[in-house]
């Protein structure tokens, strides 16, 4: 991100419809849906409602790593319109219901040249031109359906490709063999249904129910007996529309029929874009912020990003297919799913607290039926299955942060319950309880990969059961976790104050590769990470860090190196999620993002306020490579907004958002009840970076936090900025 100046030369032109749409008005102008969409941000520009199961997006590819969300803005092709897609992970799957409008003769290949000087993208709408052919085409979507408009310029007869068979996978091999049953059926001369049951990540269920506006002339099957790749043709004249509408569901073709019928029955394309448009600003309009243009940008597609996730993958009616694969009816007709928990527990989450708290709440209801189901809160759940990825069980800060922050929706009984469960009974694949009490940590010999890392994620787990547990009174309870949230301690090498794995003999691992980065499924005592990076993963007790490394002057020159050392990875494949680097800190992975706010806890606050105006110049720029990472279902992006503000969570469930400086001028934050607390940064410039004092409600303000009780009940707060450091908190 840039203090001065728009992006030059050709982003400039694709950019501009977006920020100088004459005569607009509203906060969307300021969302750019292709930031993140070049290296390793893998989000999509494609058109979407906030919390919806439709994300109707265009695909350049569908193979690996690098098609997480099936679009690189690097690309020269787009081989089709797929209606859901994951924003900003490191996971292929997805791409289902797949359709691509051609001319002429069925091709060998289904994809089309375009340019980015014809590509558009707004929240809810998308467009593009597909050069081969010269078709326009224009994308938009409700919550559980995604609705297309083609416009055939060139005289011919006009076709679409309806593709079940495709979807987001590793490889070309798995692309053939994903689908283990499905198929495609005319119902009439205008309307097709069709499902496919496929397994990637997950294995999950997907139906569709679609409708034209015109009468097709023809049909053919390409696939043979599969039945799940369908050509259907239409005589068109040049300039002809035709538009379709496709409603999705996880439990029937029925039940796409109902999404359908309920979101679009009446409503013509041009509506439904002014609708889904309307739904964004609504979410928008709850953060007002005043600044330059660059970093309104920032801020309002880091709130798109956050938002367009979790997924209600319950169907209009309530029914919703479940972890168990049976369909199951949901009391308030809402179940989340895209469940990125070991991302967005650490800011996206205590985010939704501030902005939507009843939706949290109902995400918070979904994990708890998701246990029911499970015996086992969800982990990582998509489609509404689990996937087991990452590790601890971050469903348990989420918990309790809303029960804690008296978010209704759940019972905090029941919630307490699922928690204990969770963490002393052996159904998550990746923890064994027995162990993990034996040693009062996971020994590297007994857990091959990840054996710090998952130590430290599950103290933290403890430490929020624990305060949950005190809350009701729970004294035995509260004693168990909060001792288990203490086992980092039984990890911490007071030799070279770094977190380090220890055998089940009681000795260190030898020898002690501390830069060496781990990958999932690669091995090592790390989570995509290394003992730099983790050793900071004590988010429930930096005072207890600070003392473990002798105080706060050695807590401080840790931090200093870990932040000016040699920013070069190491370890086999360490790379790919390891990236943003300043020194050894990589802010594009989710355990760093806490850690410039512990200069502020550790009596330096200065130094954070210099380095989160770095990070967010650095890793927040507005172009398609502009994010330092993966987004990580809104966490990158939920960080930004929070450090827009000046202040962090940095332990998201104690309900304190720690200071650091503000990056936008002003900032009103509309709370439920119809109160507004206000955010200021008097005299905020690229050089008046530093914090010189902090007044609430006119009142000096000396604490290092502000707490989440007084953002609720509305005010003001006051930053005086400065070129120079200043000894305020």
């Amino acid at each position: 991100m840039k203090w001065k100046g728009l992006v030059k030369n050709g982003l400039a032109l694709l950019f501009a419809v977006i920020v100088f749409r004459a005569g607009a008005q509203n906060l969307g102008r300021y969302v750019n849906p292709f930031i993140g969409t070049s290296a390793t941000g893998h989000t999509f520009p494609g058109a979407a409602v906030p919390f919806g199961l439709v994300q109707l997006s265009p695909e350049t590819g569908n193979f690996g790593w690098n098609y997480c969300s099936g679009y690189r803005y690097e690309d020269a092709v787009i081989t089709g319109f797929a209606h859901t897609h994951l924003s900003g992970t490191g996971g292929v799957d997805l791409g289902d219901v797949l359709f691509f409008p051609f001319q002429g003769n069925t091709p060998a290949k289904f994809v089309s040249k375009f340019s980015h000087q014809t590509e558009k993208a707004s929240p809810g709408y998308y467009k593009v031109d597909l050069s081969d052919n010269k078709i326009k085409v224009e994308l938009t979507a409700t919550a559980h359906a995604g609705l297309h408009r083609y416009t055939f310029t060139k005289a011919g007869k006009s076709h679409i490709l309806i593709d079940m068979q495709s979807g987001l996978v590793e490889d070309a091999e798995q692309l053939k063999e994903h689908v283990s049953e499905g198929s495609i059926k005319i119902d009439s001369k205008t309307s097709l249904s069709g499902y496919a049951f496929t397994s990637q990540w997950v294995e999950k269920k997907v139906f569709f129910a679609a409708t034209f506006s015109k009468a097709f002339t023809g049909s053919h099957f390409i696939d043979g007996e599969n039945h799940r790749r369908l050509i259907v043709d239409f005589d068109t004249s040049p300039g002809e529309t035709i538009e379709a509408k496709v409603g999705i569901s996880t439990v029937s073709v029925d039940g796409a029929r109902k999404n359908l019928a309920a979101e679009t029955t009446g409503k013509t394309f041009t509506q439904v874009k002014s609708g889904a448009a309307k739904i964004w600003e609504s979410y928008f309009a709850k953060l007002k912020a005043d600044g330059g243009q660059e970093q309104k940008i920032a801020f309002y597609t880091s709130v798109y990003h956050a938002l367009i996730q979790p997924n209600n993958i319950a169907d209009v009616d309530g029914k919703y297919r479940g972890a168990d694969g049976q369909v199951h009816q949901s009391a308030d007709k809402v179940y989340y799913s895209t469940l990125s928990l070991w991302d967005t527990y650490r800011a996206a989450h205590p985010l939704y607290t501030l902005i939507c708290p009843d939706k949290d709440g109902q995400m918070v209801e979904t994990m708890l039926q998701h246990f029911g189901v499970t015996q086992l809160l969800p982990v990582w759940t998509l489609f509404g299955k689990e996937s087991y990825a990452m590790i601890g069980n971050h469903a348990i800060p989420v918990i309790v942060d809303a029960a804690l922050k008296r978010i209704k929706g759940f019972d905090k009984e029941q919630a307490f319950a699922a928690i204990k469960s969770t963490l002393t009974i052996n159904k998550n694949p990746k923890y064994n309880w027995d162990l993990y009490m034996r040693y009062g940590y996971l020994p590297s010999d007994s857990v091959k990969r990840e054996a710090v890392s998952r130590t430290l994620e599950a103290a933290y787990d403890d430490w929020c059961a624990a305060q949950l547990a005190k809350s009701l009174h729970k004294t035995a309870d509260y004693n168990y976790f909060i001792k288990r949230s203490g086992f980092y301690n039984n990890l911490f090498d007071k030799s070279t104050n770094l977190m380090r794995g220890k055998l089940a003999d009681g000795d260190w691992v030898q020898p002690f590769a501390n830069l060496d980065s781990g990958q999932l499924a690669i091995g090592g005592d790390y989570t995509e990470g290394n003992a730099w990076q983790y050793t900071w993963q004590v988010q429930q007790d930096i005072p207890g860090l600070i003392k473990l490394m002798g105080g706060k002057k050695p807590f401080l020159a840790k931090l200093d190196s870990l932040f000016t050392m040699d920013s070069k990875v190491f370890g086999k494949g360490s790379t790919l999620d390891v990236t943003g680097l300043i020194g050894q800190y990589a802010h594009g992975n989710e355990p760093n993002h806490h850690i410039a706010y512990l200069y502020t806890l550790a009596g330096d606050a200065a130094k954070t306020q210099r380095l989160v105006r770095q990070i967010s110049d650095q890793f927040y720029q507005n172009k398609p490579d502009g994010l330092s990472g993966n987004d990580d279902c809104g966490q990158m992006s939920a960080w930004y907004i929070f450090t827009a503000m000046g202040f962090y969570p940095v332990n998201p469930a104690d309900g304190r958002y720690v200071f650091g400086a503000p990056q936008l001028r002003k900032i009103t934050l509309a709370l439920s009840g119809n109160k507004s607390f206000v955010i200021e940064a008097e005299g905020l410039s690229l050089t008046h970076k530093y914090v010189q004092s902090i007044s609430l409600n006119g009142k000096p303000y000396l604490k290092n936090y502000i707490s989440h009780r007084d953002i609720t009940k509305g005010g003001k707060l006051v930053f005086v900025m400065g070129d120079k450091p200043a000894k305020v908190i």
